[in-house]
């Protein structure tokens, strides 16, 4: 197989592919071998006929096109390999006539990956973002471990806001009990927003053994079309109120919760985690910045169908969250009055945004020649098996070896963030 390149421009090259009459008479006998024992021949035993016998009952070119397409799967990758052309798509392709004892060529045009330089990605000026961490969150997060540790202790006094009150209620509209209002002894934290608008706040107030009337109207969008936008009435008793006890925070409490003994030791140590947590953050935040000043900075012409198959990744991806939640991309579409035409619209330029951010920073790694080598992805596995619970090895043996190197990849990345980043001028 010969392949030559005829053009490579505007994300389009267009070569051929030509073949000699030797190559295509092998690839015919090879398909003629695979498959003599399909044919039934008169005066022949199954799969003994010869090939020139079966060319005569079927036509000389009955083994063509599965010799052609067994070539083209063959050749096409390598022809690609030869020629330096990263494609993005299916070829399209055209074949010269095919005739027994002769060559033939075929002429192939393929979308590619873009050819492009990234300019501008290094001295970016970001602002600096703080990561300071004050007193008062220290306290904020102390007060947080508390409120974890609370107890719950009934009272004897009308329920307040924050108040976890015990109820009975049967909801009506219309004059009729419907279908799913009725619940008894249901814990209700008052403020919490978790019943429909209006129904908390009537609560407020109630006393316990208190039998009320809570007075709400459905909201218009509501999951049930038969209560949607209606009024209805819950006949409430309520049985209990309980209000939040906080523990007293103190070297007791630290011994409890922590495995320090005393409450400096233990505020010591939350400043230190809020300030790791607020240092990543705010390093987040600035390579987020790095990234879109060279976003901006740098405009490639990027085929459609490169985004095009992002969206597909995107719809995949959201399918899988839904499925997470007892739902499908179809029922989601449904409940919404939406349809898949719908949503590529709506994330097609967030597509286009993951597709040239993705491109810019591999060129930069590219750019910058960045290499991976085997100590990398070996102590990548490791931490990769340390958060899934497993060996390295095993890892290793689930990812399979011809996937290792999309972790190469993902450390390439990496690498150039933290480049660009490094590099950095922060004001």
């Amino acid at each position: 197989m010969k392949p030559t390149l005829i053009s490579k421009e505007n994300n389009e090259a267009k070569f051929t592919m030509e073949f000699t009459a030797e190559e295509f008479e092998a690839a015919i006998i090879k398909v003629y071998q695979a498959q003599k024992n399909k044919f039934t021949i008169d005066g022949f035993r199954k799969g003994k006929a010869p090939r020139s016998i079966i060319e005569k009952r079927y036509g000389e070119g009955i083994f063509f096109e599965d010799a052609v397409n067994n070539m083209f799967s063959m050749n096409y990758p390598l022809a690609l390999d030869q020629l330096d052309v990263d494609a993005v798509d299916q070829p399209r392709a055209e074949f010269s006539e095919l005739k027994k004892g002769e060559g033939y060529t075929v002429t192939i045009t393929v979308t590619c990956y873009p050819e492009f330089e990234v300019k501008d990605y290094k001295g970016v000026e970001i602002e600096t973002v703080s990561a300071d961490v004050t007193d008062e969150d220290v306290e904020k997060e102390l007060q947080n471990k508390a409120k974890v540790n609370a107890r719950m202790v009934e009272v004897d006094r009308p329920a307040q806001d924050g108040d976890t009150v015990l109820i009975d209620y049967e909801g009506w509209a219309d004059g009729v009990q419907f279908e799913g209002g009725t619940a008894e002894r249901q814990p209700l934290k008052l403020g919490s927003g978790t019943f429909i608008p209006g129904f908390e706040e009537q609560l407020v107030g109630a006393s316990k053994g208190e039998e009320k009337d809570v007075k709400v109207t459905f909201p218009e969008e509501y999951h049930s079309e038969d209560l949607a936008g209606k009024e209805a009435v819950f006949k409430c008793k309520v049985h209990e109120i309980k209000e939040e006890e906080l523990p007293v925070i103190d070297d007791d409490f630290v011994k409890d919760v922590s495995e320090f003994d005393t409450l400096d030791e233990y505020k010591a140590d939350i400043r230190a985690n809020l300030e790791k947590a607020a240092e990543a953050r705010a390093e987040s935040q600035m390579k987020n910045s790095v990234i879109e000043k060279v976003f901006e900075a740098n405009d490639i012409d990027i085929p459609d169908v490169m985004v095009e198959a992002e969206i597909d990744n995107m719809m995949n991806e959201f399918d899988q969250q839904l499925r997470g939640q007892g739902m499908d991309l179809g029922s989601y579409f449904q409940y919404l009055g939406k349809d898949a035409a719908d949503f590529r619209s709506e994330v097609k330029e967030d597509a286009f945004k993951r597709v040239k951010t993705r491109m810019l920073v591999n060129k930069v790694a590219e750019q910058e020649k960045f290499e991976v080598s085997d100590d990398e992805i070996n102590t990548e596995l490791e931490n990769m098996a340390k958060q899934y619970g497993l060996e390295a090895d095993k890892l290793k043996e689930m990812i399979g070896v011809e996937n290792v190197g999309m972790i190469a990849g993902d450390i390439k990345v990496r690498k150039a963030l933290d480049y660009m980043y490094d590099n950095a001028v922060k004001k």
